[in-house]
């Protein structure tokens, strides 16, 4: 206790600076949150004061509802498909840019560049780009593929990879600002040893390179995991969740049930079900990074 009450007295000008931020941050996230749990548990429609408690009856709905199962399965979907192959791209682009290329520095800023862009415009962009009679297609058209024309958003076949696609664009050069961070700490002595022993390109990033990326990959695959799961303002611009439910997912079936259904308790509880399936993911995504980063 003695200790405690020392390292308090002694880190009380940062405690002091700290303490605003921790205020605001509790009554802006913390209170809301634990208000929102409560109401998972209840049959509010947010637009009533009075309201009763069901208990489980709101979770109970979610096994039961067809659209909330599709719609989960559409998370999985798109944040598997965004973790892997956003990390898959940043990482090449990284690697390729670590290089002495002389367009290094400007390159760098172009793929990072989308990154800075609101999500919104960045849809209302592919919107149009995917159209029927968009720029894609008129491509295709023009280099004789016809046979690869498709509608885009409208064939429930093709629209979530669409939405993937859309979504690496944007954040890939993101994860390549992460990596080459995490290129910046291998020491270059060690590239050198590898390549005078013979070692090719491959065996070099793969024996020498990669242990120093763990940091990296941890920190690039936790944003890309929760990123995926709540993604939102590109699902909503782009489909809508169409079309149909075809790709219809956790955030806008919460956003749909609450604001155009009354169903605020039932939007709480698939809020409540995201957050702790963004949380079991990124511990376990911890967990086995860890694990490989100390063998």
């Amino acid at each position: 206790m003695r200790f405690g009450v020392q390292t308090l007295v002694k880190n009380r000008w940062a405690i002091s600076f700290l303490l605003p931020a921790l205020i605001f941050y509790l009554f802006v996230v913390i209170i809301p949150s634990f208000q929102g749990i409560r109401f998972a548990f209840t049959d509010w429609s947010g637009f009533t004061q009075g309201y009763n408690w069901v208990g489980f009856a709101q979770f109970r709905r979610v096994l039961e509802d067809q659209d909330t199962l599709g719609a989960l399965s559409h998370t999985f979907i798109i944040a598997i498909g965004i973790t892997v192959f956003q990390n898959l791209v940043g990482l090449l682009l990284a690697l390729g840019l670590f290089s002495k290329v002389k367009s290094r520095n400007l390159l760098r800023t172009l793929f990072f560049a989308p990154a800075v862009v609101a999500p919104v415009a960045t849809a209302y962009l592919w919107q149009y780009m995917y159209a029927p009679n968009g720029p894609i297609n008129g491509l295709l058209q023009l280099l004789g593929l016809e046979g690869l024309v498709r509608d885009w958003l409208g064939d429930p076949s093709i629209v979530l990879n669409s939405i993937i696609v859309v979504v690496i664009w944007q954040f890939a050069g993101y994860s390549m600002v992460i990596y080459l961070a995490g290129l910046e700490g291998v020491p270059k002595e060690l590239i050198e040893a590898a390549e005078i022993d013979g070692a090719n390109y491959l065996n070099r990033f793969w024996f020498v390179v990669r242990p120093f990326l763990y940091p990296a990959i941890t920190v690039t695959l936790m944003l890309s995991i929760i990123g995926g799961f709540k993604l939102f303002d590109q699902v909503f611009i782009l489909t809508g969740g169409g079309p149909g439910v075809a790709s219809q997912t956790i955030s806008t079936l919460m956003y749909r049930n609450a604001f155009l259904f009354g169903e605020f308790a039932y939007s709480t509880a698939l809020a409540v079900l995201l957050t702790v399936f963004v949380s079991i993911f990124s511990a376990i995504q911890y967990f086995l990074i860890s694990k490989i980063d100390k063998s």
